[in-house]
């Protein structure tokens, strides 16, 4: 596994190690039962804090990706499967915007209103 970032970026270091790895499991890079490498291997090869990588995978234990296991590490869960069912669905939906004239930003909001309005209907 490839974690990427780009120091360049606005968004937190964090958010991105976080990010990579949901783009890796929702491509099928990362299965459920892998492994990550652990935290301390991460901030080596990106020349940043241990604590960035851990805020990282407690982000991605939090939205149930991963489960934190002492002893074992950042083991992906059953959700990775979820994302990469989800990721064929919203390659399409992008396709259909994009053709549509949609601009990515008001997919997205779309997406977000329609997810949020979904929560607050549940409770």
């Amino acid at each position: 596994m490839l974690v990427r970032i780009d120091p360049e970026s606005d968004a937190p270091l964090f958010a991105q190690i976080a990010a990579s790895v949901r783009a890796d499991a929702a491509a099928g890079r990362v299965r459920a039962g892998d492994r990550l490498p652990a935290a301390r291997d991460i901030a080596d090869a990106l020349g940043v804090n241990v604590h960035t990588v851990l805020h990282a995978y407690q982000d991605l234990r939090d939205e149930g990706l991963v489960e934190l296991r002492r002893g074992r590490g950042a083991v992906v869960t059953e959700q990775a499967a979820t994302l990469e069912s989800l990721h064929h669905d919203i390659e399409g939906l992008v396709a259909r915007a994009r053709a549509a004239g949609l601009p990515p930003d008001a997919l997205a909001a779309l997406v977000k209103e329609i997810a949020t309005h979904d929560d607050r209907t549940a409770r």
